[in-house]
C-alpha cells in the first residue's frame, strides 16, 4: 500500500456532536490511529465506490450529512 506522506493541503469540515460520535465509534471500532486517519480511510472507501447519484442543481452543504439526523436528503439520494 503506497502512503503519500507529503500531505500540504488541510481539509476543515465542520460536523454535529453526533457525526463526531459516529466518526470516533468507527474509528475506535476499526482501530484506526486518529481521526485523520479514520477520515481518510472513509474518504478512500467512498471515492472507490460506485452507485452513487450526482448531487441535484441548488444542493447545499447542510443537504449532506454523516448520519441520519432528521434531514431530508437531495430529492436524487433518495432511497427506493
Amino acid at each position: 500500500m503506497s502512503v503519500d506522506r507529503d500531505r500540504q493541503e488541510r481539509l476543515q469540515i465542520m460536523l454535529s456532536a453526533e457525526e463526531l460520535e459516529a466518526l470516533d465509534q468507527w474509528r475506535f471500532d476499526k482501530h484506526m490511529p486518529s481521526r485523520a486517519a479514520a477520515v481518510r480511510e472513509l474518504l478512500r472507501r467512498g471515492l472507490a465506490s460506485e452507485g452513487f447519484l450526482q448531487a441535484p442543481a441548488g444542493s447545499r452543504s447542510q443537504d449532506f450529512g454523516v448520519i441520519n439526523s432528521g434531514r431530508s436528503k437531495p430529492d436524487d439520494a433518495q432511497d427506493s
